[in-house]
Formats: C-alpha cells, sequence, structure tokens
C-alpha cells in the first residue's frame, strides 16, 4: 500500500485478489497480515484432530448455529482473510458475501497446527482473532515445544487473548458456555 492509498480501499483490492486467487489444488489460501499466503492441504492427522472436534460441537450447538471447516473469516483490521480449521457461527440468511463472514460473527475458531503453519497459529491469528472480538479461540497444538497440547483462549481485549486452560493430550479441555464441552483429547492423533 502507498501513502496517500485509501486503506479501505487496498483492503477492498486485497480481498478481490484473494477472490479471484487460485491456489494449488486443496491447498487453503488466506491473507495473514496483508500478505497472501499459500498452505498445503492438512494432513491426515490434522484432519481427523479437526473431524473429532467438530462431531462433539454438533451435540451442544444451538439448531440455527454451524460448525464449519473451510469458512473464510474477514478482519479488515487486521489485513486479514483467514480460514480457521473450525468456525462456529450463527447460520446467517442475510450474509453479505458468499466467500467470507466477518469474523465478529464467531463464537468459537479452532486452529489445529501444522508443522509449516505453527506460528501463524500461535501468533499472527490469535492477534487477528482476539482483534474482531472472537469470544474463544481453540489451539491444538501437536507441534507444541513441550509436547502436543490444547489450549483455550478467551477474553479478548485488543489484540491479546487470556489463556483460559490447558490440556496436554490424553487430557480433557472444558468450553465454557454457551458450548459447556469437555472435549477428551486422549483420541488426538500425535505428530
Amino acid at each position: 500500500m502507498s501513502v496517500g492509498q485509501d486503506p479501505e480501499q487496498s483492503w477492498d483490492d486485497l480481498v478481490r485478489f484473494w477472490e479471484e486467487m487460485e491456489g494449488p489444488e486443496g491447498s487453503k489460501v488466506e491473507i495473514i497480515e496483508g500478505i497472501i499466503t499459500v498452505s498445503p492441504a492438512p494432513a491426515y492427522r490434522h484432519n481427523v484432530i479437526a473431524e473429532r472436534i467438530q462431531r462433539r460441537l454438533y451435540s451442544v450447538i444451538p439448531e440455527d448455529w454451524g460448525v464449519f471447516q473451510t469458512l473464510a473469516i474477514a478482519v479488515p483490521s487486521r489485513l486479514g482473510m483467514l480460514t480457521p480449521d473450525i468456525v462456529v457461527a450463527p447460520v446467517r440468511e442475510d450474509a453479505e458475501s458468499d466467500t467470507h463472514i466477518p469474523a465478529a460473527l464467531a463464537e468459537l475458531v479452532v486452529e489445529v497446527t501444522s508443522k509449516s503453519n505453527a506460528r501463524h497459529d500461535r501468533i499472527s491469528k490469535p492477534a487477528a482473532y482476539a482483534t474482531a472480538g472472537i469470544p474463544l479461540y481453540l489451539l491444538v497444538d501437536r507441534w507444541a515445544p513441550d509436547g502436543p497440547t490444547a489450549t483455550l483462549y478467551g477474553e479478548p481485549k485488543g489484540d491479546v487473548y487470556r489463556p483460559l486452560s490447558i490440556a496436554k493430550f490424553g487430557e480433557t479441555i472444558k468450553l465454557p458456555a454457551p458450548f459447556d464441552l469437555a472435549i477428551d483429547t486422549s483420541d488426538f492423533p500425535e505428530r
């Protein structure tokens, strides 16, 4: 973006470019802090974890909410168009876009780290999610330095979350209201 250019126009141009971009088959194309990023398709174990969390969420969400694995969420103030592994949000009949929703509509986002994107999932994405005011962020970090863990973040202020609880793989992590859900991580495959 050049000096003097309208930031809103730059965001619109970035989104338009993102919408028109076709990455390699199965890849995930995101805008992270204003940079178009292409990630390879997630590995099988990664998908197993997301599926197990998704299955559990269906038992506790209201009928008019959805659990989405390929839904992009927009955080214009952080120049982000992110596609979390899971987004829980109300289903909107009046959606403004076919390609994404405003991040502020999400009630929960879940990221499962891959070796290549762990830094984004630990730093860049939570800052964007907190900025958007998403109440809960669950990070399932298969590549954590001290071993695989699941960390639940909440109470966003500015671009920072407060860690609410942490569980090593094999333990249970609890999501508070409106979910009131205990997720047993013992059946999460490790690396």
